[in-house]
């Protein structure tokens, strides 16, 4: 059993060592552990620091592409590397390295796919009171939408079984953390919430510049994720919402209509008539939405299937080598 664990960084010279250093060597149940950093375009040293500390695989981006690339990156060169199991951790030594092994317990013990840690946001002395507030309003809002019932939505400390990794797709260029787990929900994949602790904040988030950016882009990523997976509720929630206001508005002329006095109110009318038009092609944007959907779902599983062959074919290739 064999697990690697990857690290996003962008110019984290500063910090990269002591999250090295924290990072677990030997776990019960797992037969080998490897560590690979993906270089986001880092215009520091932070590729000679995690050369001299002994990292085993560097994915080198010339340019910062952003958080949710590298996390894709990294996992298609942990699957290319043999990874049985992925943990993703921060290179800001943000989270517990030891708890690690809580993260990898239930995949070990075939209870879950996707295991995701739940930071203690309350007791985090760094995180504002806002903070705080947005990250359990988040979290809600992806429950809703991925229909699951992980606390902790935007923690990126988390560790994917080999077959998990295999079905991720990340869509968005802002960040993997909320599209995985509402892809993961939909999908049906074993997810599993464990308790982690967290350290003292070495540097301010990069993630984001202001609270605003924060909840607006996280926000569209929700939606967008929403749309993508579930588009017949999404479009005929929306439409039915506006021909049922057409159709109110509609009753309310027809009132007036047989009081006699329909003369003075045509604009609610061809108000009403807009609006039930706007809902009907709304349902009918749904319908086709959902067809496609559909046909997503079959390409994501012919990719699945492409990419086991792939990545088992360079696995027992970096075997005969050894």
């Amino acid at each position: 059993m064999k697990l690697i664990i990857q690290i996003p960084c962008y110019n984290e010279a500063e910090t990269l060592e002591i999250a090295l250093n924290d990072l677990p060597k030997h776990i019960d149940g797992i037969d080998e552990i490897e560590y690979l950093i993906i270089n986001d375009g880092s215009q520091d040293n932070t590729v000679e620091v995690a050369k001299n500390w002994g990292v085993h695989y560097v994915v080198n981006f010339k340019k910062n592409k952003g958080l949710a690339k590298g996390f894709m990156a990294g996992l298609d060169a942990c699957l290319r590397n043999g990874a049985d199991i992925i943990v993703n951790t921060d290179a800001d030594n943000q989270y517990n390295g030891a708890d690690i092994e809580k993260l990898v317990r239930p995949i070990l013990d075939g209870k879950a796919d996707i295991v995701i840690g739940e930071r203690p946001i309350d007791q985090t002395a760094h995180f504002s009171p806002l903070k705080k507030k947005l990250q359990h309003l988040g979290s809600w809002t992806v429950r809703v939408a991925s229909k699951t019932d992980m606390p902790d939505a935007p923690s990126g400390f988390r560790a994917y079984s080999r077959d998990a990794a295999m079905r991720m797709n990340v869509t968005n260029e802002y960040t993997y953390t909320l599209e995985t787990i509402i892809q993961a929900g939909r999908n049906k994949i074993a997810m599993e919430s464990v308790p982690i602790r967290t350290n003292p904040e070495l540097r301010k988030s990069r993630l984001f510049s202001s609270m605003f950016g924060y909840v607006k882009r996280s926000t569209v990523t929700i939606v967008r994720s929403f749309m993508m997976y579930k588009p017949l509720r999404f479009f005929l929630g929306i439409g039915g919402i506006v021909g049922l206001l057409g159709a109110a508005l509609g009753v309310r002329f027809l009132v007036y209509f047989c009081m006699g006095q329909g003369a003075g109110h045509v604009q609610s009318l061809i108000l009403a008539s807009t609006l039930l038009m706007m809902g009907f092609m709304t349902c009918i944007i749904g319908f086709q939405a959902d067809i496609i959907a559909s046909n997503r779902k079959i390409l994501e599983d012919v990719q699945y299937h492409v990419r086991k062959m792939d990545y088992d074919h360079d696995r027992e290739k970096a075997e005969e080598n050894q």
